[in-house]
């Protein structure tokens, strides 16, 4: 066997065992690395084809030209290096899925996150109008999920207005608006109000990106020391 034919084979094999230890670690298909030597040692990989998971085959998201993968990369990574390699994992996020058009039962989605294989997937695609946004927005659900009896729902639900109701899922309503209210109200946006986890994760991405604290109103200034004296439960170096 020629010298070229072993380099390629070898590296093939190489490529396949890689490939194969992705899999085995989180589950997802049609994975490669994008980038592992980052300071908070997320890893971050990128879908090369397609994929489609879940139990019911309903998660679905697709590959995406080089050039969109290296511009969004440099805009994600600045967001989530500010999550130490302690707080990740405490939080247990180790593993950033890069593709585009992902969507669960054929809804769209900005991110899907599983705190049990430790993995965020995002879509690069999303609307860049909120996009850096909503990097945080999804780490709180991991956040969340993690810690659920930290972020009680009732102690949350019970800072609104007693006429006040959320919706039994995300899903399940019509408050979907992601623009930031200029008159908050006890809401940070529209979709604030579908349900209590999503109002956190609201609430924790604009703290995120440095929103204007001022003039808030009383309702937003308990759920944000809500979130803030969690936040610290969890790390008490963590800083907002």
């Amino acid at each position: 066997m020629s010298l070229i034919r072993l380099i390629i084979l070898s590296l093939f094999i190489f490529t396949q065992a890689q490939a194969d230890t992705i899999y085995n670690l989180i589950k997802i298909p049609n994975l490669e690395i994008y980038d592992i030597k980052t300071p908070n040692e997320l890893r971050y990989l990128y879908a090369k084809q397609p994929f489609t998971i879940g139990v019911d085959n309903n998660i679905n998201c697709y590959d995406s030209k080089r050039k969109d993968l290296d511009q969004k990369y440099e805009i994600i990574q600045k967001h989530l290096n500010k999550y130490d390699q302690n707080f990740l994992k405490k939080i247990n996020l180790k593993y950033i899925v890069l593709c585009e058009d992902l969507s669960i039962s054929k809804i769209n989605t900005a991110g899907i996150p599983d705190n049990i294989m430790k993995t965020l997937i995002l879509d690069i695609k999303f609307n860049k109008n909120y996009f850096e946004r909503v990097i945080h927005h999804e780490v709180f659900h991991i956040i969340n999920d993690s810690f659920k009896d930290i972020f009680d729902k009732k102690i949350w639900s019970s800072f609104n207005g007693k006429d006040f109701k959320y919706a039994e899922c995300s899903t399940c309503t019509d408050k979907l608006g992601l623009d930031t209210y200029t008159n908050t109200k006890g809401f940070f946006s529209e979709y604030s109000k579908s349900t209590a986890s999503e109002d956190m994760a609201e609430v924790f991405s604009h703290l995120m990106i440095g929103i204007n604290l001022n003039n808030l109103d009383p309702i937003l200034e308990k759920k944000i020391d809500f979130i803030k004296t969690n936040l610290l439960k969890i790390d008490q170096n963590f800083i907002l």
